[in-house]
């Protein structure tokens, strides 16, 4: 199941230094919801090596803010505690979301 990332626990499972993927989204999107199937699937085909989930903006906003999220859905990777350059924005296939998150790993 893909994690829940909130203000209160994000920035300390990114600090962990593991790798981590952030979907921002929010029920009242679409594309969003279109793309919750793919996390959800990789959170599972990668737990225990990539941290994947879910910061919902409608009840969050503080992190959004700081990364600059503009529009949803934005996928941000995280990697030894910093944000990495690999970036999606917009529904994206599983498989374009999948080898960003191999991307991911072999950084």
């Amino acid at each position: 199941m893909a994690f829940q990332f909130t203000d209160s626990n994000v920035e300390e499972i990114i600090a962990s230094g593991k790798p981590v993927v952030v979907d921002f989204w929010a029920t009242w999107c679409g594309p969003c919801v279109a793309l919750g199937p793919t996390i959800e699937k990789l959170a599972q085909e990668y737990e225990g090596r990539v941290v994947i989930g879910k910061y919902n903006t409608e009840d969050e906003n503080d992190f959004a803010t700081a990364n600059r999220i503009m529009s949803i859905p934005t996928v941000l990777f995280f990697k030894d505690g910093k944000k990495t350059a690999i970036r999606l924005t917009g529904l994206q296939p599983e498989e374009v979301v999948r080898q960003k998150v191999e991307e991911l790993l072999a950084l």
